[in-house]
């Protein structure tokens, strides 16, 4: 896709002063405008400033930095969603993409608005990868889209109330509050680049679908959005408590030496980072830097009863791929992903918390109706079922039992071709489908008819959602609100289908399993 900008690219008025942007496709797109100031020195730990207001027009063609966190690994197969751009604390910017400025043409109220919070956990990631592109998705769906980076893990997610006092009390979930800056600045700001403030759809996968879920339990973001959508969440249905978050940055400040909020915001940004990385390895490889439930900011762990009321008129949609955790597979030697029977069943009684024994039937269970597929294929429907798919069918249950607005379930099982097709409906599969950017993502998910067909159904449900709160649409089979009883689930695969109580053994099998336990999964590298 074409990132340079055409001349001449529309300049809109924000509140805090004029920004030019670009054009590519005939989508105007505007990149790193400011929604707060830099968080350094007497503002790092602090909820965000409001930018200054600037004269004259500000360029907004350029990506902001990212935050600061580890570089992953880039592979040919992943580089789509790898920002390889530089990192710095000057994050706090978004990005907005629109098939046109203001509203002379799309009605009074303007067009649905589709603001993205992206994975990586609570640890790294970026909303400028070139994979999240919102030209395609802007233009299909006549939407206005945005992206943006924010504060993550020490920088975004420690608890130094105890050292620097009240006043740094909500440092514990600044990364969260970030987002809520950013709805704001999309209700203050939105009509001018063509959107409806007043029809709001937050979405986001993995770490981003988790933010999705936290921000349904905050107070400071009710009313800023109106429809929720979570992709590939793994850790939704419990989130980290005080004790978490006091312990693993009680180890920050040991590293440091430091033992004041002075000389600490005053430390060197790597300085502060490896200390970080010191503190989670000394956390037995635990990195819980993430939203904490403080009864303030987080009121409580989100698909719990007082949760569901705070959020029971915000419709959902949620689901995963069938096998999320191939996604790993991508940063290993292929040579070595095959499995003996000893170590599939080491492997699966580790991750699932269970004793071999019981693993060897668990295993035995999901090979019933399997018997051609390999032990990797096994062991990674296993631990996908464990890790995402439990949680979100629990979630839905929960959610849809509650009542109000409606939950609507999906699975991907549509299967890509990266790497000769081992790893069949991995994690992180869904994004270019959404966002209409295959053909950036060939080398991971194809790009020909047969992706351009499974990105209309997918997209087109995903805009009618973010249009309507429901996302039936007329290249779509029916796809009926989730309920407990028949669970009518979306499956998108070459033939999209509504499905009911699809794989109700294995689902029966891995919910008789212990809990997907968080802190394990911040063992494994994303």
């Amino acid at each position: 896709m074409d990132t340079q900008p055409e001349k001449n690219g529309a300049v809109v008025e924000s509140t805090s002063g004029a920004v030019r942007g670009g054009m590519n496709d005939g989508v105007h797109f505007f990149r790193g405008i400011p929604y707060g100031k830099t968080p350094t020195g007497a503002r790092r730990w602090r909820i965000a400033e409001r930018p200054e207001p600037w004269s004259g027009i500000r360029d907004a063609v350029t990506f902001c930095d990212r935050a600061p966190q580890i570089n992953r690994a880039r592979r040919p197969a992943n580089a789509w969603i790898r920002d390889p751009g530089p990192i710095s604390e000057d994050c706090l910017a978004l990005n907005v993409y629109t098939p046109s400025v203001g509203n002379s043409d799309n009605g009074p109220s303007g067009r649905p608005v589709m603001v993205y919070l992206h994975g990586g956990g609570f640890r790294f990631g970026s909303g400028a990868a070139d994979g999240l592109n919102g030209t395609n998705l802007a233009k299909a769906g006549d939407v206005v889209v945005v992206t943006f980076n924010h504060r993550l893990n020490v920088f975004g997610f420690a608890n130094f109330g105890e050292l620097g006092g009240e006043e740094f009390a909500e440092a514990q979930n600044l990364g969260m509050l970030d987002i809520v800056t950013v709805l704001e600045w999309v209700r203050d700001n939105i009509t001018a680049f063509g959107g409806d403030g007043g029809n709001v759809t937050i979405f986001g996968q993995s770490g981003g679908g988790c933010k999705v879920a936290a921000a349904m339990a905050m107070p400071a973001a009710k009313g800023l959005f109106h429809k929720a959508i979570m992709q590939s969440s793994s850790a939704h249905i419990r989130l980290a408590n005080l004790e978490n978050s006091e312990r693993v940055t009680a180890l920050v400040l040991d590293s440091l030496g430091v033992t004041d909020m002075d000389a600490l915001q005053q430390a060197p940004m790597d300085a502060v980072f490896d200390a970080y990385l010191q503190a989670v390895k000394s956390n037995n490889g635990n990195d819980t830097f993430r939203p904490v439930i403080d009864g303030k900011t987080i009121i409580g762990n989100p698909f719990d009863v007082e949760a569901l009321e705070f959020s029971a008129d915000v419709p959902l949609m949620i689901g995963t791929a069938e096998t999320e955790k191939a996604f790993y597979d991508v940063i290993v030697d292929p040579a070595g992903l095959a499995l003996t029977e000893a170590q599939i069943t080491t492997k699966t009684a580790a991750f699932v918390g269970i004793t071999e024994a019981q693993a060897a039937v668990l295993i035995g269970g999901y090979r019933i109706g399997r018997e051609a597929e390999s032990e990797r294929d096994i062991f990674n429907r296993i631990t996908s079922d464990q890790m995402y798919r439990r949680n979100c069918v629990e979630a839905a249950e929960k959610k849809s039992s509650h009542g109000g607005a409606p939950t609507f379930l999906y699975e991907f099982t549509y299967r890509i071709p990266a790497l000769g097709g081992i790893l069949r409906s991995p994690h992180t599969m869904c994004l270019p489908f959404v966002f209409g950017t295959t053909k950036i993502a060939e080398l991971f998910t194809g790009a020909g008819p047969e992706q351009d067909a499974l990105t209309n159904a997918v997209q087109g449900a995903w805009v009618a959602f973010a249009r309507t709160g429901n996302p039936n649409h007329a290249g779509l089979a029916q796809w009926s609100p989730y309920d407990a009883k028949t669970r009518p689930t979306m499956i998108f695969d070459k033939e999209c289908r509504q499905a009911l109580a699809p794989k109700p053994e294995d689902l029966a099998r891995i919910t008789a399993c212990p809990p997907f336990v968080t802190d394990e999964m911040r063992k494994t590298p994303a």
